[in-house]
């Protein structure tokens, strides 16, 4: 009986998993993820020792900052657990590497070793992940202590050993994170490390959409309507221009030997280009750079006793706080600019042109070699405008469906929700290729 046949009277995506689970090394794969992902939101309710519960519980509900900052550890901050970091210190030394690749001749030579070169700098990433970690959870830890909601962190003055062994609990914990992540990579379905950013995500919505209810209750039913409208419509955008690409025409000119005979072939392929070619990256830096000035704001208006000085860190905190208009113009214009910026860099990592002329292949009407990499980079400059206002709305969404709806306690995480979709339709993909080999209607198709 076919697929096709099977498949009658019951709705495809639901007929796919059926599918999925009925081979046993997809099922077992798909068994092994969920079971890491557990394993991750196990490790994420370990708690720092000494740590106080309700002192946590207060600050985080008085402080926007950190309320912000939470939703991206999906929760762990909020319990501060030796997951609080996450895996972002990886994703910020995968970001440093691979800006450092163009810039270091040993590093772009070894990227060009095939497979043992990629292996040595994933080494490399793993190194520079660890003092960064140490950094983002000092960091952290002093922001919260200055909130009020942990205590005897520092050096010096008999706490030293403590705050060691909170950090060590942190950095372990993001490592042994990034190591369930390159498991599930390794023996699972889909990207280990996008997925345990998604897990930590998807965690944290039952709290944010509880909030939301609770808000809700004084809150206008049709502002509650037009947040429902909001979000259904971000996803469907977010699907829209994250699958959205311009393909640019390629021909290859092969020479095949038939009976002692040489014929020469055309074939014909294209290049996509995505109009979102920066993914998620752009959202991250912005907002790594628009935590600094509230934060360190906090940090001298609490250590500065100086009356200007003071005045000034009060205005920098309440100017660049996530409730002012100011702060999400910065955002806005942040992503924007991180956008080309990334895209760009990436571009011109991959050596299209030269590929592209060692391969025999060449874009028609264009010649070869420079006049190929500028006719892309002309392209990819046009439609990353439009990748790169629609991230720029993602970003500023939560501000504005603050205004629109008047519900104050929402807090959409712009970014995140593109971190959900985008994980989901990259699993669903490696799904997809797994039941197509088996002749199987897949999740997509």
């Amino acid at each position: 009986m076919s697929s096709q046949q099977r498949t009658s009277g019951r709705p495809q995506l639901l007929q796919a998993g059926i599918d999925a689970f009925a081979q046993p090394d997809v099922r077992r794969k798909i068994l092994f993820t969920i079971g890491v992902l557990l394993v991750f939101r196990l490790a994420a309710h370990i708690p720092l020792p000494n740590v106080d519960p309700e002192a946590l519980r207060r600050t985080f509900d008085n402080n926007a900052i950190l309320g912000f900052l939470n939703i991206f550890s999906g929760g762990a901050l909020r319990s501060l657990s030796v997951a609080a970091l996450g895996v972002y210190p990886y994703i910020t030394a995968s970001i440093i590497m691979q800006l450092a690749v163009p810039l270091i001749p040993r590093l772009q030579a070894m990227q060009q070793e095939g497979q043992s070169g990629s292996q040595r700098l994933q080494i490399y990433t793993h190194w520079v992940t660890v003092p960064l970690a140490f950094l983002q959870g000092y960091a952290q830890l002093l922001l919260i202590q200055q909130l009020g909601g942990v205590t005897d962190i520092g050096f010096g003055n008999g706490h030293t050993l403590a705050t060691i062994a909170a950090l060590c609990s942190m950095v372990a914990g993001t490592m042994f994170l990034v190591w369930l992540g390159e498991l599930i990579s390794e023996q699972g379905i889909g990207n280990g490390i996008s997925l345990i950013i998604f897990a930590g995500i998807v965690a944290g919505m039952p709290s944010i959409l509880g909030n939301v209810f609770v808000s809700g209750v004084g809150a206008a039913l049709t502002g509650l309507v037009i947040l429902a409208l909001l979000a259904v419509f971000l996803v469907a955008a977010i699907i829209y221009v994250q699958e959205a690409q311009r393909r640019i025409p390629v021909q290859y000119a092969r020479s095949t030997f038939r009976g002692g005979r040489m014929y020469r072939q055309q074939g014909q392929t294209h290049i996509p280009l995505r109009v979102n070619s920066a993914g998620m990256v752009p959202l991250i830096f912005a907002f790594s750079i628009m935590i600094f000035p509230p934060v360190f704001a906090q940090f001298v208006a609490k250590t500065v006793d100086v009356g200007w000085i003071a005045s000034a860190a009060d205005f920098m905190q309440k100017a660049f706080s996530p409730t002012a208009p100011l702060y999400w113009a910065f955002v806005f214009l942040l992503v924007m600019i991180f956008s080309f910026f990334y895209t760009l860099v990436v571009f011109q990592q991959q050596n299209l042109a030269e590929n592209l002329q060692r391969q025999g292949g060449f874009i028609p009407g264009i010649r070869p070699g420079r006049p190929t990499q500028e006719y892309v980079m002309r392209v990819l400059i046009r439609i990353t405008w439009g990748g790169a206002i629609f991230l720029g709305f993602v970003s500023i969404l939560p501000f504005l469906a603050t205004r629109i709806t008047d519900v104050q306690s929402v807090q959409i995480s712009a970014a995140g929700l593109l971190i959900v979709v985008g994980v989901v339709l990259d699993t669903m993909r490696q799904l997809e290729a797994q039941m197509m080999m088996r002749n199987y209607e897949g999740f997509i198709s």
